[in-house]
C-alpha cells in the first residue's frame, strides 16, 4: 500500500522548526483512548507518534483489499472535519480563527483527522463520511468561517483545513488523510454539492446561465420564497402526492417577473462582479431557500444560489417546481443545461484520479435530475466499480437504487424519537421491503442532536443508547455524527424540525456549521462517554449481520408488550430470529412482559450478558431508563 503522502506528512512534522512552547499545546484524552480529560503535548511528537502508529497497522483480512461489497457492510463515523477537531488547544477559553503562534490551527484540521482516525476505528466503525471540504464563498457569509454548503470552487479545498506550521497544502494533507484511512482499512466517502453553489461562485463571470437572476432595483429589495395562498398549497401537495408532475401550479406573476432571461452580461472590475440584462438594465443573482413544502420556514439560504440544471424560459424562476418537483416538460433533453451537467458529472472521476475515495453523499439528491445522476454514476463506476453512492433523500426507493445509489439519508431521525412514529415506519417497512438502506441514527448535521433536548442530562444519555441500539439493528447503515458518543447536544446547524424559539438562541454566529466552535471533547458534556458501548452493540451487530442486513418484507415485525414504553422489534430471516426490547422512558424505569409459544428455557442478553427466563409463556423484562436487551431466539419461537 502506497504511503508518499504520508511518508511527506512525517518529514514535515519532524523538520518543524519552531515548536509550540512547553505547556502550550493541549488535546483531549479521549482522542487517545482515555475517558475525560486534557494532556499538554508537543504537537509535533504527538501527531508523529500517532502517524507512525497508523504506518504500523496490519489486518490480515483487509477490507480495501478483499471486500469488494464494503458498501453493505459500511459503519460511518460522520465527520465535519472544521468542527470535529477542533479544540482550545492553548486553554485561553475560545477557538481562534488564526493559527496559533507556533502555527498551528485551533480549528479543524485534516492533520487532526488523520490523528483522529485510530479513534474512530476503535469505536467500531469502518467508513468516514465528511462534510464538504471545498472552497468557501465570502459573499453574504454566515458566522465566522462561512458554510461549507457555499461552495466558491468545487476543484479547490478549504485552505483553513491546513496547517502553517507543516508548510504543506490542505489538498496534499487530504491525499494523505485517504492514504492514512486506507491504512486502517477505513473507506471514505466524500459529500459533494452539486445543486447550489456560493453566490460569488467561480463559474459566474464564465457561465452567467448556470444561474438564476432578478432585476438588481426597487422591485426586488424584498426577494424571497414565493408566497401560495392556502387553497393553491393544498392543491399543490394534491398533485405532487399522486405523481402528477405536469401542469404544476406557478407562483405568481408578479414573483416570475422578478427573474431576468438569458442572456445576462457579466464584467469584473477590483474583484466585483457586475452584470446586467439583455436590456443593459443591472441584475443580480437570486439568492435560495428550502423549495419544499413551498411555505417551508427556515430560514433563506442567503449565502448559496440554485445552479440552473434547464434551460426553459417558462421556468426561469426559483420554486418548488423548477427545483426540485421537476415539472413533467423539464425531463425534455433539449431542455437540459448541457455544460453544466457535463461540468458537474466530471468533479467526482477527478475527485478519484486525485485522492482515491471510495465513495460519495450527494446533497440535496432528490433536488437534482434523474438522468444527470445516472450519468455521474456510471462515469464514476467506469473507474471503481465498487464505488459507494449515497442519496440526500429520505425515502429508500427502488427508483432510487435504479439511479446506482446505495443508500439513502431516510427518515429515521425524523420518527424515531416517538415509539408511536417508529411503529409506523417499521411496519409500512415491513410490508413493503426494504429496497435500500438506510442511515441508522437519530441526528444529523442538520437536525437536532439526540442529547438537544435535554443538554448535559443522563436523559440525553439514554436517549442516545436507546436510538443507536434500536438503529443498529434496523437494515439500515449504522450512522454516528461525530460527537453522539460524548453526548453532545449543541446543534450543529438549524435545517431540520427547530423552532422559532432555537433559531433566536442559535444564529449563524454560534452555530458550528457556520463559526469557530468545538465539542466538549474534554469532558463529555459532564456524562460517561458511550464509546465503549458504541463499539460493543456495533460488535454484536457484525455477529448477526446477515440477519440484520435483510430489508425482506416480513422481516421486521413487532411483538406486543404489556407496558407501552417498552418497544420492542423482532428481525427474522432464514430461520433466524433477533429480539430488541428497549426502554422508552428515559428517566424511570420500566417493568413488561412478552408471550411466547415455548416455554422453560432461558434466553441470553447478549448486551448484559445476563440469562432471562421464559416462564409460564411469558418473558418479565424490567428495563433501566433507556435501556436496550438482544436476544438470539431458539428456531422453534
Amino acid at each position: 500500500m502506497q504511503t508518499t503522502h504520508l511518508a511527506l506528512l512525517l518529514n514535515a512534522l519532524k523538520s518543524i522548526e519552531k515548536p509550540c512552547p512547553n505547556g502550550s499545546y493541549s488535546v483531549p484524552s479521549i482522542w487517545t483512548g482515555k475517558n475525560t480529560g486534557i494532556e499538554q503535548v508537543n504537537p509535533s511528537e504527538y501527531f508523529t507518534k500517532i502517524i507512525e502508529s497508523i504506518l504500523k497497522y496490519k489486518e490480515a483480512d483487509s477490507l480495501q483489499l478483499k471486500n469488494a461489497d464494503w458498501r453493505s457492510n459500511a459503519i460511518v463515523y460522520n465527520l465535519f472535519i472544521r468542527l470535529t477537531t477542533a479544540f482550545d488547544h492553548n486553554r485561553n477559553g475560545e477557538i481562534s480563527t488564526e493559527p496559533l503562534e507556533c502555527g498551528f490551527r485551533e480549528t479543524g484540521t485534516l492533520l487532526k483527522a488523520i490523528a483522529l482516525l485510530p479513534y474512530i476505528k476503535n469505536l467500531g466503525a469502518n467508513t468516514v463520511y465528511i462534510l464538504p471540504l471545498t472552497e468557501i464563498g465570502s459573499e453574504n457569509k454566515k458566522g465566522s468561517l462561512g458554510s461549507p454548503y457555499a461552495v466558491k470552487n468545487p476543484r479547490k479545498l478549504d485552505p483553513l483545513l491546513d496547517e502553517p506550521a507543516l508548510g504543506i497544502s490542505a489538498e496534499i494533507l487530504l491525499k494523505a488523510f485517504v492514504e492514512a484511512a486506507h491504512q486502517l482499512d477505513i473507506h471514505v466517502v466524500f459529500e459533494f454539492v452539486f445543486r447550489t453553489a456560493a453566490m460569488d461562485s467561480i463559474w459566474i463571470k464564465d457561465h452567467p446561465e448556470w444561474f438564476y437572476w432578478i432585476h438588481d432595483n426597487e422591485t426586488t429589495r424584498n426577494y424571497g420564497p414565493p408566497h401560495f395562498d392556502h387553497d393553491t398549497l393544498r392543491w399543490i401537495h394534491e398533485v405532487v402526492d399522486r405523481h402528477e408532475m405536469h401542469n404544476l401550479p406557478s407562483p405568481s406573476h408578479e414573483y416570475r417577473n422578478q427573474f431576468v432571461s438569458q442572456p445576462v452580461t457579466v464584467t469584473e472590475h477590483d474583484s466585483i462582479i457586475q452584470a446586467s440584462d439583455k436590456d443593459g438594465a443591472p441584475c443580480r443573482i437570486a439568492s435560495a431557500f428550502s423549495d419544499w413544502p413551498p411555505d417551508d420556514q427556515q430560514p433563506a439560504w442567503t449565502d448559496v444560489t440554485y445552479l440552473k440544471m434547464h434551460n426553459n424560459d417558462a421556468f426561469n424562476y426559483i420554486a418548488y417546481n423548477t427545483i426540485r418537483m421537476y415539472d413533467s416538460a423539464l425531463e425534455n433533453p433539449d431542455n437540459f443545461n448541457n455544460p453544466l451537467w457535463d461540468e458537474i458529472s466530471d468533479i467526482i472521476p477527478s475527485y478519484q484520479k486525485l485522492y482515491n475515495i471510495d465513495g460519495a453523499m450527494i446533497d440535496m439528491g432528490h433536488a437534482l435530475p434523474s438522468e444527470l445522476k445516472k450519468t455521474i454514476v456510471r462515469k464514476v463506476r467506469d473507474n471503481k466499480p465498487d464505488f459507494a453512492f449515497w442519496d440526500e433523500n429520505f425515502s429508500p426507493t427502488e427508483e432510487i437504487r435504479n439511479e446506482g445509489f446505495n443508500a439513502v439519508f431516510g427518515s429515521l431521525p425524523f420518527v424515531i424519537h416517538d415509539i408511536v412514529f417508529i411503529r409506523g415506519l417499521l411496519n409500512y417497512l415491513n410490508k413493503t421491503g426494504v429496497a435500500l438502506p438506510f442511515f441508522g441514527t437519530g441526528e444529523n448535521h442538520n437536525t437536532p442532536r439526540v442529547c438537544f433536548r435535554y443538554p448535559r442530562q443522563e436523559a440525553g444519555r439514554n436517549n442516545a443508547i436507546f436510538i443507536f441500539t434500536l438503529s443498529a439493528i434496523l437494515p439500515a447503515i449504522p450512522f454516528l455524527q461525530s460527537g453522539m458518543e460524548i453526548c453532545e447536544w449543541y446543534p450543529v446547524n438549524l435545517g431540520l424540525n427547530f423552532t422559532d424559539e432555537d433559531r433566536a438562541l442559535y444564529p449563524p454566529e454560534k452555530l458550528p456549521l457556520f463559526s469557530a466552535i468545538s465539542y466538549d471533547w474534554e469532558n463529555s458534556n459532564g456524562l460517561l462517554p458511550l464509546n465503549d458501548y458504541i463499539a460493543r452493540i456495533l460488535n454484536i451487530r457484525k455477529q448477526y449481520l446477515d440477519l440484520i442486513l435483510c430489508g425482506d418484507s416480513g422481516s421486521i415485525t413487532i411483538p406486543y408488550v404489556s407496558e407501552q414504553e417498552l418497544f420492542a422489534v423482532m428481525r427474522t430471516s432464514a430461520g433466524k430470529s433477533l429480539l430488541f426490547i428497549g426502554n422508552s422512558n428515559l428517566y424511570d424505569q420500566r417493568s413488561g412482559a412478552l408471550e411466547f409459544s415455548m416455554n422453560g428455557i432461558d434466553l441470553y442478553d447478549l448486551i448484559s450478558e445476563t440469562y432471562y427466563p421464559i416462564k409460564d409463556y411469558r418473558l418479565q423484562v424490567t428495563c433501566a431508563p433507556g435501556q436496550c436487551l438482544l436476544f438470539e431466539l431458539p428456531p422453534e419461537s
